[in-house]
């Protein structure tokens, strides 16, 4: 049974005393892949190291997320395609638009996302989409830009039966779930009891959003199985299943050399 951790931040200093135990706990439990979404240029050597070390298990992706989006964005753009254009990437992410801390930069957040999804077309390659208090936002500038070579997932999908819906009406995106799927109060089971397997993928986005038991802990990406447990659950399925179809689906929509 494989399982792919589709959007996890094992680079980050969260890590730094116990990365390669972490990495090996993942691979243990049935975890052997795990995707690196880009944070800004600071996280690129860090991400891009990690990468190397485990070279047959981490694949890393480019992009500036929206909450590092400030005055010097375009500086921070140009930097990254740097980076997109010199190496093989797997996706443009994680990029989008956040209006939960800071509202600021809401113009210069929409610019962005909408150069680098253009990047994305350009490239062939799918959008790692984060999306906070602003699903609105993003769905217009996708289905404005939205054509058959646009594909993409909606990282930590937490939204709405009727947004669900709407997300992959456009054709070509799935939804990324979560540690939040077991929290009790959270509602997100209800929602995905309409979703078909065939359009979800698996991720922690860790260090955060780590499933119940550890809820409130350091997340990592061994936790994936828990995750998968009640997505069955939620099914009427097996755990195998839920991983053999997940797994397919990630690979396919990021063309995963594996």
């Amino acid at each position: 049974m494989t399982f792919i951790d589709s959007h996890t931040h094992l680079y980050l200093d969260a890590f730094d005393d116990d990365r390669h135990e972490v990495i090996k706990r993942a691979i243990s439990s049935g975890v052997k892949f795990m995707l690196f979404p880009n944070i800004d240029s600071q996280s690129v050597a860090p991400m891009e190291k990690t990468c190397s070390q485990f070279k047959n298990h981490c694949f890393p992706m480019m992009g500036l997320h929206p909450t590092h989006v400030d005055d010097s964005y375009e500086q921070e753009l140009a930097t990254i395609r740097k980076h997109l254009d010199s190496n093989n990437y797997i996706a443009v992410g994680e990029i989008g638009i956040d209006l939960y801390w800071d509202k600021t930069f809401r113009k210069e957040q929409t610019e962005v996302f909408r150069t680098q999804i253009g990047w994305a077309i350009q490239k062939q390659l799918p959008i790692v989409i984060h999306a906070r208090d602003s699903f609105e936002q993003i769905y217009d500038v996708v289905a404005d830009m939205n054509c058959d070579a646009l594909t993409g997932v909606f990282h930590c999908f937490t939204g709405t039966e009727t947004q669900a819906h709407k997300m992959l009406a456009l054709g070509g995106f799935k939804l990324g779930i979560g540690g939040v799927l077991t929290f009790k109060n959270a509602g997100l089971d209800k929602t995905l009891q309409s979703i078909s397997l065939e359009h979800l993928i698996l991720e922690t986005d860790a260090p955060y959003l780590a499933p119940t038991p550890y809820r409130g802990k350091r997340n990592e990406s061994s936790y994936i199985p828990l995750i998968a447990q009640k997505l069955a659950d939620i099914n009427n399925t097996s755990v195998e299943t839920v991983a053999a179809i997940t797994t397919k689906n990630t690979k396919e929509l990021f063309k995963l050399p594996i």
